[in-house]
């Protein structure tokens, strides 16, 4: 029997408005549902039957049988498996302190019910440990996001960066910067972008490379990567020294101004050409059409966030966009009041006496995540420090596909006394741990959606592919376990009940709609510093201690770094060392997404791989000839720090002198050519934004060699 249903994609958390095609009860198809909004599937949604019944799929509960990362295991009841976890949880509570156990959430915590019943205040960390009695709440926030979403916004503005949004559609230029929206998940951005392109607003693309909406623009800015601090301050030396910029807004909302004005003296358009390779004239050009043009929205995303100077540079760009006169006005980057937390989270103090690992290290992390810094974790487990941890929990999250060095993760992983994964398919990390459990893919749930403008509810589709079951129902039963399962809902009805327990009217409406229903829209209001709409005690201002935007943050200097958005050169660089510049020639940029995953996923699903094939190495076609390289070369990447084999791609889409390497290989259910090519071997677990702690990804040095 044929049956098509409306549902929810349920491949990224974006959750698209889609049509289902059922066989016999069985999922078969899946298309974008016409007339609903957001029914922006991406490419990846058109494989999900491929994602809900691969082979690769968990579908029971696994025991590990041997050797930590052999990838020996039996199934289990899941009762046995959680009486198992429970157990381990309690014996390392009891010897070493609840503070020895850490969590890590990923990817896999992205669904809406799961952000808001069983994660934390950066909406990824899972808080199941907090009640348990340790602080130590990590999550994909300690390497992404973060830095563009709350420490450089707050440190402005004191709004998180959610609050930020280009106002696309009344634009006049769009600037892209370090970011590709074909790939956001789903592409609301790219969509937006190219209907007002159409309605003919410019657009300008910063970016090292000539991703897809570089191609697309008006005007591509290929910058050398990890540079791009430099070129903002050089666009605010010639927005200054022209007297380009807002004077009322600087003279009334700004706090710093001076000390920026004489900082950014040392930034000409000369020094900045020969430190990010953009032309001098480019820079003043640039400068000028933002400055001199009404109307001009900002889209950025987590690309600037992998360098020496991560939040400093976000910070730069953001008051960059707040001096000329763009920052919440018709066109320009809009400021969203900051919403009420939909769902009452009651009785998950932080446990006092005892901070998380990473927060003395990274205090500002610290302070407005209230989170663990993972890339602090290997030290914890092998050397003690601050304090010994040995136990770990992992939801939904690949990390030794996306942290740096992921040998030294690994050795951390032997040494643990317990290790639990929860997931859908096996990953690395999961071949470390001793009990594996399996979870559904959104098409097997009861849940919701909900946007600012719309909701819906996510009906299960097809009933749970083996065991595996809903993560907030995984969660609940561990916390049942631990004596404390009155903290979360105990049922996919009580999720939704729950959820909506605010507005009844809403949810009696969602039971008797298919396809969503729509959420009434606040009139847009701009400039509200001035009419008091953004400070809790309803003063003109920012809700910064001072009041205004502050160029000189005074919460980054309260934590000892720089007020002001300084530039520091990338430690490993052609200019900061030019001997190790000679041995490996190429900047090498990491982590740029591609159409056919989702991170690391996807790339076991034999319909998305063939989207492609091979990782790729791209390399512009002056190094490529250097080097006796083409296009499908099998060639060798090395850093100081390793070697790592990818296919070539010579391509004018990269500059002279850089690299762009896929990222999202190492997993071993994904097909061979991308398991052998984790790129993170030669990445450097060391060199990090001191601010975040976030691994500088996308401003190393490497060699390219064919094989």
């Amino acid at each position: 029997m044929i049956e098509k249903k409306p549902s929810i994609c349920g491949i990224c958390p974006g959750g698209c408005a889609v049509e289902v095609t059922l066989e016999d009860g069985r999922l078969v198809q899946v298309e974008p549902l016409k007339g609903a909004p957001y029914a922006n599937l991406c490419v990846r949604g058109r494989y999900a039957p491929e994602i809900v019944y691969s082979p690769h799929r968990l579908k029971t509960p696994l025991i590990r049988t041997g050797e930590r990362g052999e990838g020996k295991f039996r199934e289990a009841s899941w009762d046995e498996a959680l009486d198992l976890a429970v157990k381990k949880m309690n014996e390392i509570k009891e010897k070493d302190g609840p503070q020895a156990l850490l969590s890590h959430s990923g990817r896999g915590a992205f669904e809406q019910s799961m952000v808001e019943f069983c994660n934390a205040r950066d909406a990824v960390a899972n808080r199941l440990l907090l009640p348990f009695g340790s602080p130590n709440i990590a999550s994909t926030g300690s390497l992404c996001f973060v830095s563009f979403g709350i420490l450089a916004p707050m440190a402005n503005f004191g709004l998180p960066g959610a609050c930020l949004a280009p106002d696309l559609e009344n634009s006049n230029l769009i600037v892209v910067w370090g970011t590709n929206p074909v790939t956001d998940s789903p592409p609301v951005f790219f969509k937006r972008i190219t209907r007002a392109q159409r309605n003919k607003a410019r657009v300008i693309a910063v970016d090292q490379m000539r991703c897809d909406i570089a191609g697309r623009a008006d005007q591509w800015v290929g910058v050398r990567s990890g540079t791009d601090g430099a070129l903002i301050l050089g666009l605010l030396n010639v927005v200054i020294n022209e007297k380009l910029y807002d004077r009322e807004f600087v003279e009334n909302w700004t706090l710093g101004f001076a000390e920026l004005r004489e900082y950014v003296q040392e930034f000409t358009p000369e020094k900045v050409e020969s430190i990010t390779w953009v032309p001098a004239e480019t820079v003043t050009a640039l400068a000028r059409e933002i400055a001199l043009t009404e109307g001009v929205s900002l889209r950025t995303y987590t690309g600037l966030e992998y360098t020496n100077s991560g939040v400093q540079s976000i910070r730069a760009l953001y008051i960059l966009w707040a001096l000329t006169g763009n920052l919440d006005v018709p066109g320009g980057l809009y400021i969203n009041t900051p919403s009420a937390q939909p769902v009452r989270r009651e009785g998950f103090e932080e446990p006092d006496g005892v901070l998380p690992i990473g927060a003395e290290k990274y205090p500002l992390f610290y302070e407005l995540t209230r989170c663990a810094q993972y890339m602090e974790f290997p030290r914890a487990v092998l050397e003690g420090k601050p304090y010994p941890v040995k136990g770990l929990l992992i939801n939904g999250s690949s990390t030794l596909t996306s942290y740096p060095q992921p040998e030294i993760f690994e050795e951390a992983y032997r040494k643990l006394n317990f290790m639990m994964v929860i997931d859908l398919v096996m990953t690395r990390d999961a071949l470390f741990a001793d009990v594996v459990l399996p979870s559904a893919t959104y098409y097997e749930i009861n849940s919701y959606q909900r946007y600012p403008d719309y909701a819906r509810l996510r009906r299960r589709v097809i009933e749970p592919v083996g065991q595996s079951k809903n993560q907030v129902m995984i969660i609940a039963e561990l916390a049942n376990r631990l004596g404390y399962g009155h903290l979360y809902p105990q049922s996919e009805e009580e999720v939704v009940e729950k959820a909506f327990a605010g507005n009844p009217a809403l949810l009696e409406a969602l039971h008797d709609s298919s396809v969503g229903v729509k959420i009434p829209v606040p009139v847009r209001r701009y400039e509200k510093y001035e009419g008091g709409l953004l400070r809790s005690d309803h003063k003109p201002g920012f809700p910064t201690p001072s009041g205004k935007m502050e160029i000189a943050s005074s919460l980054m200097a309260r934590h000892g770094y720089d007020a002001l958005p300084v530039y520091v050169e990338p430690a490993e660089g052609p200019l900061q060392d030019p001997e190790l510049y000679r041995e490996f020639p190429l900047v090498l940029n990491t982590g740029a997404r591609i159409q056919s995953t989702f991170r690391s996923q996807h790339l076991n699903v034999p319909g998305l791989v063939k989207l492609q094939e091979k990782p790729l190495a791209l390399i512009n076609p002056i190094d490529a000839a250097e080097r006796g390289i083409r296009s499908g070369d099998r060639v060798a990447v090395s850093t100081r720090r390793g070697k790592v084999f990818f296919y070539a791609d010579v391509t004018e889409n990269v500059l002279p002198g850089q690299a762009e390497v896929n990222m999202g290989g190492g997993n071993p259910t994904q097909v061979e050519a991308w398991r052998q090519a984790n790129v993170n071997a030669l990445t450097d677990f060391s060199n990090r934004d001191p601010v975040s702690g976030f691994p500088v990804f996308k401003a190393l040095l490497c060699q390219i060699e064919k094989v």
